[in-house]
């Protein structure tokens, strides 16, 4: 098997994936049977300059390159080659954000992150007029924000796009943009029927919204069309690696122009090709430092809801996108004070300390032993770090919270964090069970899974429904745009069929049935949850931090899908480990050999 994975690396049989995480900027290496062999990582994290959540576009070129470097020393370190061409490439990253260019391709402000929160008004004016809902995070309520802020740089735009489309144009020339991640940028006309790759038409941005935008935004963008990448679906051609696109990605001038590579995608949409939830019926939930939860549509919604997003899977089908600021730090936080705990007491004693891992087993299996009680026993958590548009909190604050009676244990502790982190979900999900919306099964992946057991059901339980955990879910979304790069070769086949013929056909899933008293337990919590959101009003206004204090609050807590523009080390100046470093806020594991 080594050899020949060596003889597919030396005749540039193998594919290549690329993803910009949260924490993590991650590039994975695919043989033909779409099994990965080797990975790169670089870490980074995020920057508060100015008010706004950014990094620089150096720090992507600087990561992109890091991260590939590592991916090539772990190929000559397993297989004594170095690769030099690949069948197919593709790059994924963070969705929505705002990286806006002028006509010499200069980038005229600094990258305004999805986590930005000032587009407010530009999001319910724009939502008012369309009929649909418009996230904060989404690009066109960034621009359209710019352009009520009278920003100077809005007369010099030639054009947006956000931060696969900026890499991807880097490697290819083209300004393109999968409809995945085009779906977070402005809503998808997704009436046409499901069509193949290279129909013209087939899927691209609704003609009647971009109308009513336009009247919106007036004579201070005088075409909003031109602004915006062209849409592509999985399967289209996307260009190819140009002499320039390589050495920008390796400036040592061993990879070789000419690889094809396909539409640039969002985190989401990797996701979903990650876990095999293309198809109606089906859905992923992600959890890492934010969640979110993907539900592919048989149907459109009767109505829109400020808690629920519209977007697309990489063929253009029209997802119902359930996302949350906040998701799993609280429980890393925990996990890291009783792991010091561990150590401090292992000292003592001259024992050995626990690993992360034991850590989370032992808290985790806590959670769900037969003392901890199903409502957490009077607990009350928040995750919030972050403000939370879901529950309409501005300013969120983590806190915990319990009555003079409660049962304060171990158990009850953990399972009442983990209910908090699936709790701001579940209020989201609902509106889709008042749609009527059905769902067969949803499939988990992230780094909290890595602990079997727990995590699976109390999610099935929070949610009312199968959770499952593919085998190859783990993988991560480097090894989902790997899989949409050699769909390339496979566009006979929808992208469905593809994945569940090809990709999954004979993978391993365990799956987790929800259970009545899980299910009840949780409903009691989510009740008390929802009672007690004014807390957060008030704990906020008691606790406003520094400027200050919240950039070193980040570098500790970093948020799930905002990439940073600087690069961080592994351990803080205490030597504690960062949430960057924790595996279980990535929304994704990295990819295994």
């Amino acid at each position: 098997m080594g050899e020949d994975r060596r003889q597919q690396v030396v005749d540039g049989r193998t594919t290549l994936g690329i993803e910009l995480g949260s924490t993590r900027i991650k590039a994975c290496l695919v043989d033909e049977d779409l099994v990965p062999i080797a990975a790169g990582a670089h870490e980074w994290e995020n920057e508060f300059v100015d008010g706004r959540w950014t990094y620089s576009l150096e720090a992507v070129e600087n990561g992109l390159r890091a991260a590939y470097a590592a991916l090539v020393a772990d190929v000559e370190a397993q297989y004594g080659v170095t690769p030099t061409s690949f069948r197919a490439a593709g790059v994924s990253a963070m969705m929505h954000g705002y990286l806006a260019f002028d006509a010499d391709d200069e980038l005229l402000v600094p990258f305004r992150t999805w986590r930005n929160t000032s587009t407010g008004p530009a999001a319910e004016r724009l939502s008012e007029a369309l009929g649909f809902n418009i996230p904060l995070r989404w690009s066109i309520a960034h621009l359209y924000q710019a352009v009520l802020d009278d920003e100077p740089h809005v007369s010099e735009l030639a054009g947006i796009t956000t931060l696969a489309g900026y890499v991807h144009r880097r490697l290819t020339g083209r300004d393109v943009l999968g409809v995945g991640d085009a779906s977070g940028v402005f809503p998808i006309d997704n009436s046409p029927a499901d069509s193949g790759p290279g129909d013209p038409g087939s899927r691209d941005f609704d003609a009647a919204m971009l109308a009513q935008t336009q009247e919106l935004l007036g004579d201070a963008v005088p075409d909003l069309r031109a602004l915006l990448p062209e849409v592509l679906v999985a399967g289209d051609d996307a260009g190819a690696l140009t002499p320039e696109g390589a050495a920008w990605l390796d400036p040592s001038g061993s990879l070789r122009p000419g690889v094809p590579l396909c539409p640039p995608e969002g985190d989401a949409g990797t996701g979903m090709v990650a876990t095999n939830a293309v198809a109606p019926r089906t859905g992923n939930v992600s959890v890492g430092t934010s969640i979110f939860a993907m539900v592919v549509l048989e149907h459109p919604l009767e109505t829109a809801h400020e808690e629920l997003d519209i977007v697309t899977t990489p063929s253009g089908d029209a997802v119902a996108m359930v996302h949350c600021n906040n998701g799993a730090s609280e429980i890393a936080s925990w996990a890291r004070v009783f792991g010091r705990f561990g150590a401090a007491a292992a000292a003592r004693t001259g024992s050995t300390p626990p690993d992360i891992d034991d850590v989370y087993a032992t808290l985790l299996a806590e959670a769900v032993a037969e003392s901890t009680d199903a409502d957490a026993g009077g607990l009350l958590s928040f995750n919030y770090l972050a403000g939370e548009p879901v529950t309409h909190v501005e300013d969120g604050r983590p806190l915990l919270l319990r009555t003079p009676d409660a049962r304060f244990t171990l158990g009850n502790l953990v399972r009442s964090e983990v209910h908090g982190a699936f709790a701001t979900l579940a209020i989201g999900m609902d509106v889709l069970h008042g749609e009527h919306v059905e769902v067969d099964r949803m499939t988990a992946h992230g780094g909290l899974f890595r602990t079997p057991g727990a995590p699976q059901q109390l999610l099935a339980a929070a949610l009312r429904v199968p959770v499952a955990l593919e085998e190859t879910a783990g993988e991560g979304g480097a090894w989902g745009i790997a899989v949409l790069a050699a769909y390339l070769e496979h566009t006979e086949h929808g992208l469905g069929d593809f994945l569940a013929d090809t990709v999954f056909g004979g993978g391993s899933v365990h799956v987790a049935e929800p259970e009545d008293r899980d299910v009840q337990g949780f409903q009691t919590y989510l009740d008390r949850y929802r009672a007690a959101l004014p807390v957060q009003a008030a704990a906020a206004a008691a606790t406003q931090p520094s400027r200050s204090d919240t950039g070193a609050e980040q570098a500790t807590e970093p948020d799930a899908t905002a990439t940073g523009g600087t690069t961080t080390s592994a351990t803080t100046h205490a030597g504690e480990p960062t949430t960057a470093a924790d595996p279980r806020l990535q929304a994704v594991k990295e990819p295994t050999r």
